[in-house]
């Protein structure tokens, strides 16, 4: 099988998990760089996302790319991840020559922050769109899509895996609740609470530091063997998701639980179908209130902790949740 990944590499980004997948599959893919499309300087950069609504500065050249790529290797599939940088006409074109077109949708494209008219034109041109959330499938099918499914997000375990460091070392992460990821007013709700209960609070990502409640707990953005050695040294790891994406489960759902971490976690239908009923393997919430209590009792009871963060890794760890158990769910599809 020939497949075309077009997506992002470096950190936690899908599109290098993706290509590691491939390889594990026996598949040797090729790969163009999405982030092409965006390079520009940045005063270009603002034009087209402030008055050009969201368009990437480098779209047309990038999507004749992909068709040049398209026409000259004729892979069976073409896989796009995210808001890919892909325009409707060429998407169009690539369907001419027969190449199966797959978007694994890895955001909420209604989302504020995220919407775009040139990438909401060119979805209903992919054979297969798999979506992260539930939320946005109707949508989705209302705006002309095809085949759409829900397909969770997934862990690489070349990047997340419990981390057994030195005592001396595991002191510089260690804290009651960590947070891996950037702020929003929604998740300093959450965070706030927890810091003015008193607990040791370790947040890593972008945008902590701006708010007041927050910046105090600020310990930077981290790169993804930090991140996955802070996740495996906190006592619970925390897991919030998106409201503004709709999200019922999310990246960390997968790669705290991967880590050997026990978490504590948003009460959604994604994470009670992945592991079940509350205390089977995680701890469940839906207001700052109960949260913050439930992580004063997980803080008493060691044991207990231990418990839930092995019954969580066998859950993930045991059930298909790699990125290339994805990978063979989106390949399936019929040509």
């Amino acid at each position: 099988m020939s497949l075309l990944i077009i997506g992002m590499t470096g950190g936690t980004h899908i599109g290098g998990s993706l290509c590691r997948a491939a390889k594990e599959l026996g598949i040797a893919p090729s790969f163009l760089d999405a982030e092409s499309a965006f390079r520009a300087p940045r005063p270009i950069r603002r034009f087209c996302w402030r008055l050009m609504r969201r368009r990437p500065p480098r779209l047309h050249f990038f999507s004749k790319q992909v068709l040049g790529v398209c026409m000259e290797d004729r892979p069976a599939r073409l896989l796009a991840t995210g808001i890919a940088p892909i325009d409707k006409g060429c998407l169009q074109r690539i369907g001419g020559l027969g190449v199966r077109r797959i978007c694994y949708l890895t955001d909420d494209p209604w989302n504020n922050a995220h919407y775009a008219p040139w990438f909401i034109g060119a979805l209903k041109y992919y054979d297969d769109i798999f979506s992260t959330r539930r939320a946005n499938i109707d949508d989705l099918k209302k705006i002309g899509c095809k085949n759409v499914e829900y397909l969770p997000f997934g862990y690489d375990p070349e990047l997340f895996y419990p981390e057994k460091l030195a005592e001396e070392e595991r002191q510089r992460y260690v804290s009651d609740i960590v947070f891996v990821g950037g702020a929003d007013d929604d998740r300093v709700s959450y965070i706030s609470v927890l810091i003015n209960a008193g607990f040791n609070v370790g947040l890593y990502g972008g945008y902590w530091d701006k708010y007041g409640a927050t910046k105090n707990c600020t310990r930077g953005i981290v790169d993804t063997d930090t991140a996955r050695k802070v996740i495996s040294s906190a006592k619970v790891a925390l897991c919030l998701v998106r409201r503004a994406n709709r999200d019922g489960s999310c990246m960390r759902t997968f790669e705290v639980p991967a880590s050997g971490a026990c978490m504590l976690t948003e009460d959604t239908q994604e994470h009670r179908e992945l592991f079940g009923e509350e205390g089977r393997a995680v701890i469940y919430f839906k207001t700052p209130h109960e949260m913050t209590r439930k992580a004063g009792w997980l803080m008493s009871h060691d044991n207990e902790r231990r418990r839930l963060a092995e019954a969580a890794y066998r859950l993930v760890v045991g059930g298909k949740n790699r990125y290339k158990d994805r990978l063979v769910s989106m390949l399936k599809q019929k040509i």
